[in-house]
């Protein structure tokens, strides 16, 4: 395995959850500058994620479960405003959540053609 776990999960999971919980805020009618305020980024960030340009490798909406929860956190964060740090670690373990079902290892075993999905059971093990 010549990509982590950790690496999927930081570069191309959580970017990519962040993308759907941006994508849900801007669904529910909220500008740019005011999604940006509440998750604590960039307007320039939010226009990235809507455009695409980050965070899209993965489809969150395809795991129901998973677009679920992100529907609960954007009106969470809609309603709590809550810190960064909070945002943060719901998305952490949401991220985790996904390794740890699996959804994740096909798209690994894409990025990294080393990997066995058939053998690897780490983030299942770990994560579950």
């Amino acid at each position: 395995m010549k990509v982590s776990a950790f690496e999927v999960a930081s570069r191309y999971v959580y970017p990519s959850l962040r993308r759907r919980l941006v994508q849900v805020l801007r669904e529910k009618g909220l500008k740019q500058d005011e999604i940006a305020e509440l998750l604590h980024i960039t307007q320039s960030a939010v226009s990235r994620y809507l455009k695409k340009d980050r965070g899209a490798l993965i489809d969150v909406e395809q795991f129901k479960d998973i677009d679920e929860k992100v529907k609960e956190i954007a009106e969470w964060v809609i309603e709590e405003r809550p810190s960064e740090y909070e945002i943060h670690k719901s998305l952490v373990k949401l991220t985790l959540e996904m390794l740890g079902k699996g959804y994740v290892c096909n798209f690994h075993s894409l990025i990294d053609p080393t990997l066995n999905p058939k053998e690897c059971n780490v983030c299942l093990e770990l994560f579950s």
